[in-house]
């Protein structure tokens, strides 16, 4: 039998980055196609680490940060849906969503990710956030989520609670960003191609197929 093809992935994203979740589950269909397992490191970004802690409505902080109409926003909701759809992932969008701080969420993964489990958190904090509109920044609702994949809910809880990651989520935050990774997704190949922007699971293809090529010349 031939062993299976593997590749390392590192991917510099947020928890509520719509891109980040389309972009994943479009490299994970093209991975899935072609047998190749992938070695995923996820690794934190704040889109808006100044985010207070209440939030704001979705569409009104984008038109404040990025001038984006409501017309514009709307379209950007069916493209996002559709896309979402097309590699099996929910977006539930509503008027009333809201952008959230993700500190806390990004200190959820990094205590998963102490005991190698890390890619189930991030999936479900994706889920929690665009199909269910749940809000990572409260810390009762991320005990939750860990909670459903059988986690210590109290040790979630204390966790956050005396920040034992927050200084580590930070240092690498700061790592990726001194490093030019200003938006996300950043997917880093084989820990020298950086990717950015959800690519797409015919181009995500076409990027396995070349570096499987060059692993194996």
């Amino acid at each position: 039998m031939t062993a299976q093809a593997s590749l390392r992935v590192d991917i510099v994203s947020d928890v509520v980055c719509p891109w980040c979740a389309v972009g994943y589950n479009q490299l994970a269909r093209a991975a899935e196609a072609r047998a190749v397992a992938l070695e995923l490191h996820w690794h934190p970004f704040e889109l808006n680490p100044q985010m207070p802690e209440e939030g704001e409505n979705l569409q009104e902080h984008l038109a404040a940060k990025y001038g984006t109409s409501a017309a514009e926003s709307l379209a950007a909701r069916d493209r996002l849906t559709a896309l979402g759809a097309e590699v099996g992932f929910t977006f539930a969008f509503s008027d009333d969503m809201r952008m959230v701080n993700t500190f806390r969420a990004h200190q959820l993964i990094d205590w998963a990710a102490a005991q190698g489990r890390a890619h189930e958190v991030k999936l479900a904090l994706f889920t929690a956030y665009f199909t269910r509109r749940a809000d990572l920044a409260d810390p009762q609702v991320l005990a939750d989520v860990a909670a459903g994949l059988e986690f210590d809910r109290g040790a979630v809880l204390k966790m956050l609670e005396v920040g034992s990651h927050a200084a580590t989520v930070r240092e690498k935050e700061q790592f990726w960003t001194s490093r030019g990774v200003t938006g996300v997704p950043a997917m880093i190949f084989d820990k020298q191609h950086l990717v950015s922007g959800a690519q797409g699971v015919k181009t995500y293809g076409r990027i396995l197929d070349h570096l499987l090529s060059e692993q194996s010349a």
